[in-house]
């Protein structure tokens, strides 16, 4: 780290420790705000001073540094190495009067043009990338205080409730700046370094910058007798919550320390860049290149070698071996994979599919499980409360105020149970309950126990403590019933009915959740503070049942899915007795079924047994999704896994590839590699095909590259050898390769072969080797073939004055015109397993650029360039001899192509 990178990180340090240690009069004078929170002038005037709330290493890159690096590639190199040289060669050291600058001018263009058509395919695709993730935004609820407000304080210096309600709003995290007033909920992001100054069962997961699984409670020291000191460890302070990290419950309210790159995290963002993991895509990519590389390595000292010894021109020979390396070097592979993923990504988009990681395009393709809950994605999502029920199952409407006073006065996340509850009591219009019971305090939700509590008061001053949640947790925590407006000891009898009639109603397809209350009408057990502790002894008062229909179209995107090669599995907080009917609903058989408590008692390797047979994983808590995901990973599966919780934020960050929606929680928007503007399989039936096809055509370039190059090697050494000139002059291989590579950039926008769709595509350089040795020497057949015509029937070996080889300029024409055919025309039978044309038929544009390099550099040897570089014009014989090789060369890839499936099991791509 630099020494301005510690200097910043230590007064981040100061602040952050000073804020913590602070009054609440004495943070509102350091940070210059009010506990009404910053105009939205003020606002505005910091946000031009101190810039936005965001770290350096999400910024993209300057174009001009984006033009720059365009050249910062071999090919570029050889070219400038090879331009210097003719420059000394051909003007410098040229006799007077007799510079000539073609070569030079030559290769200024071909740098230019490969360095530009670089910029403009990797600025275009980050910018498209860009303008797809500014549509997922994330956001901060803030106090924002108007010029005019009328200020009303509530307790202990802070704005009362009528006011946080009346001023909060949504604005784009982006925009925090220090002395904001947020406000904080369970779901979301900390959206910056912030001081608690209220809260109420605060929990707070910083895993994300400690490693640490455990949430850790978060409040505001001055209502805590041991304050909130965590010694030098700023991370442990109980006052701080950190950018990066999120709320798993509770609520608070808290004032902006740091935003930015002054946050504990934006200190930390270099760091986190230098130390990236690898994913799988580019390891796989990675190993390729090495792949191609070690032929590379190989290949030029060799032709330099055999070159030097053989013609004593060791000058020539360096460049010559110089022009190889280009010619074999697989420098469009970064072009073409950054293509790819971008036409990907915007191809993603017109179907509502958001990639905020380009690279998780890949993985989309290669995933064979999908993890998903069944809310949303198998439902409507339009839960709809159904039954409102007593202890015996008959209605109650006593159930169902008790609910919506739970459901309305709870602060916390509300998730679609709760607005359901909501909007069914206010059509029975219930609302006027809401003014005799106001609300005391709450017990925020969490995961461990699936229920939650909100304490009310009544007109006679009595608490009333209402419990909502799982049936199992909830019936846990009861000694009592309510029978007919009776309260009875909650007996044996008492509970197998309960779980009978809940039973029944989970088979019906709805979803039960169990509520209770406990009167407190002895003063000295009221409160204004309850916790989980008196959660006990309470009265259960019925069931209220829920249901989300199964959506019309979940039956057909699961067949779909399953037709590509994609098991779904069902992974969810709800009973099995739901899931298994909503399955049943939608012709998602069910293999087995595995609980939660059942996964807790299995070891990992148990695990990823299990995880092989079920289809169904039933009443989960964060911890067991993340273990199933990670079981099937190491299974060998690529795993998808979707959800919009916060309870699915670890499985998230797990899975291979992290789907979520743009209506979902922060942390799960945050952790996700692709977000759905629409939650639907159907969506990601397409994402899953246009994964396929991107990895299809960035697999058709590696092959084509690895099998010329690996034929270049047997058609550049016999001709080193043997010839007494050069087979083509290193000015010759340049403007090859560069035509060559100008047609290969319309692979990005081919179609690939429905068959290659059909099964998931993982990385494996393993067959690339093998593929090289099958199909590599094909091109090195007609290679030769052509060194014979050029040679005996066009009089390659003919001495004129001076001992100069005169049809040398004939030979090289009719190499460089058969190899551009044939290099060229190897798409064709590369880039399907199929009879080309006949069977499998390329897009347009492939077409059309193709068809533009071969006539090009059919036409070139007639025109000055071509005489300018050394060529000569091909005579009309040279075309039957040129036609007759290519067909027989497309013929026996065409055969070799067959034999190879056959020999190794159908594969191809």
């Amino acid at each position: 780290m630099s020494r301005l990178m510690q200097a910043k990180t230590q007064v981040n340090a100061e602040l952050l420790k000073r804020a913590a240690a602070s009054t609440h009069e004495e943070l509102f004078s350091v940070l210059h705000t009010t506990s009404y929170g910053l105009t939205d002038a003020q606002a505005e005037e910091r946000a031009a001073r101190v810039g936005r709330n965001e770290v350096a290493r999400e910024k993209p890159p300057k174009w001009y540094r984006q033009l720059i690096e365009a050249f910062y590639n071999p090919f570029s190199g050889l070219l400038v190495v090879l331009g210097v040289v003719s420059y000394f060669t051909d003007v410098r050291l040229a006799p007077p009067g007799k510079g000539d600058w073609t070569k030079v001018v030559l290769l200024a263009t071909m740098i230019s043009l490969s360095g530009l058509m670089k910029f403009w395919q990797e600025f275009r695709s980050m910018k498209a990338a860009e303008k797809l993730k500014a549509m997922v935004r994330t956001t901060a609820t803030v106090l924002r205080r108007p010029e005019d407000s009328d200020l009303v304080l509530g307790q202990n210096g802070l704005p009362s409730p009528q006011y946080v309600t009346k001023n909060k709003r949504e604005i784009p995290l982006v925009d925090l700046v220090p002395g904001d007033i947020i406000l904080l909920s369970a779901g979301d992001m900390v959206p910056a370094d912030v001081r608690v100054l209220t809260s109420k069962d605060l929990f707070v997961s910083q895993s994300a910058l400690t490693g640490e699984s455990l949430p850790v409670e978060k409040y505001d020291p001055s209502t805590h007798p041991g304050g909130a000191s965590g010694g030098d460890n700023l991370l442990d302070n109980r006052a701080l919550c950190f950018m990066g990290t999120n709320v798993v419950s509770g609520s608070a309210l808290c004032v902006v320390v740091n935003t930015g790159d002054r946050t504990f995290f934006g200190s930390m963002a270099s760091s986190i860049l230098n130390h990236r993991t690898m994913s799988s895509f580019d390891e796989g990519v990675r190993r390729v290149s090495w792949v191609l590389i070690r032929f590379t390595l190989f290949m030029v000292p060799t032709v330099f070698l055999i070159n030097g010894l053989t013609k004593h021109n060791w000058i020539d020979a360096l460049l010559f071996a110089l022009a190889v390396a280009v010619g074999v070097t697989p420098e469009l592979l970064p072009m073409v994979v950054s293509a790819n993923l971008a036409k990907g990504s915007i191809k993603m988009a017109q179907y509502k599919v958001i990639v905020k990681k380009l690279n998780a395009i890949q993985n989309f393709g290669a995933m064979d499980i999908l993890c998903t809950d069944k809310t949303g994605t198998l439902t409507e999502d339009k839960v709809v409360l159904e039954r409102h029920l007593d202890v015996t199952g008959a209605e109650s409407h006593e159930v169902l105020r008790l609910a919506f006073l739970n459901s309305y006065h709870q602060t916390g996340l509300k998730n679609v149970l709760d607005l359901a509850v909501i909007n069914h009591a206010e059509m029975d219009n219930e609302e006027p309950i809401l003014i005799q019971y106001p609300k005391i305090d709450e017990i925020p939700f969490d995961f461990m126990r699936r229920r939650m509590s909100v304490i009310v008061q009544n007109g006679g001053g009595r608490h009333l403590l209402i419990c909502k949640g799982a049936v199992e947790e909830v019936l846990g925590v009861c000694d009592r019933v309510q029978i007919n407006g009776e309260i009875a000891p909650l007996n044996e009898k008492h509970r197998e009915k309960v779980v009978r009639i809940t039973n029944a109603m989970n088979e019906d397809g709805m979803r039960v959740v169990a509520v209770a209350f406990k009167p407190i009408e002895d003063k000295a057990e009221q409160k204004t503070t309850y916790t989980v502790a008196d959660e006990s002894s309470l009265i259960l008062a019925g069931y209220i049942g829920f249901l989300d229909p199964p959506k019309p179209t979940a039956g057909e995107a699961l067949k779909a899915l399953l037709d590509y090669g994609v098991d779904v599995k069902i992974l969810t907080g709800d009973n099995d007795l739901v899931a298994r009917k909503i399955c049943k609903d939608v012709g998602l058989g069910v293999q087995g079924v595995l609980l939660g408590s059942q996964i807790d008692a299995m070891s990992d390797a148990e695990l990823a047994q299990a995880v092989e047979r079920t289809t169904v994983f039933a009443k989960l808590n964060p911890l067991h999704k993340s273990r199933v995901i990670l079981a099937l990973r190491k299974n060998g599966h690529t795993v998808g896994y979707m959800g919009d919780g916060i309870n699915d934020a670890p499985a998230l960050r797990d899975a291979d590839v992290g789907i979520s929606v743009d209506t979902a929680v922060d942390i799960a928007k945050e952790s996700a590699d692709i977000i759905l503007l629409e939650k639907s399989l159907t969506v990601l039936e397409e994402g899953v095909i246009q994964g396929r096809a991107v990895f299809g055509n960035i697999i058709k370039y590696i092959k084509m590259a690895a099998s010329s190059n690996f034929g270049n090697m047997f058609s550049v050494l016999p001709a080193s050898a043997f010839l007494p000139f050069l087979p083509m002059l290193p000015i010759q291989i340049l403007i090859l390769n560069m035509i060559y590579d100008i047609s290969q950039l319309s692979l990005p926008w081919d179609r690939m072969d429905e068959e290659f769709l059909r099964k998931p595509r993982k990385w494996d350089a393993s067959g690339l080797a093998r593929f090289m040795v099958y199909i590599g020497p094909c091109s090195s057949v007609y290679d030769l073939a052509t060194y014979f015509v050029m040679w005996f029937v066009f009089k390659g070996y003919l001495v004129g004055p001076g001992g100069a080889y005169v049809n040398a300029g004939l030979f090289q024409a009719g190499w460089f015109v058969e190899s551009m055919m044939s290099q060229t025309l190897i798409i064709y039978m590369i880039r399907t397993r199929k009879i080309p044309f006949i069977q499998s038929t390329p897009t347009l544009p492939v077409i059309l650029v193709t068809s533009l390099a071969i006539a090009t550099a059919c036409f070139i040897p007639f025109t000055p360039l071509g005489a300018a570089v050394g060529f000569r014009p091909l005579p009309a014989g040279y075309w039957p001899y040129l036609a007759a090789m290519i067909v027989c060369y497309l013929t026996q890839t065409q055969l070799v192509k067959v034999f190879y499936m056959k020999k190794f099991g159908g594969e191809w791509l």
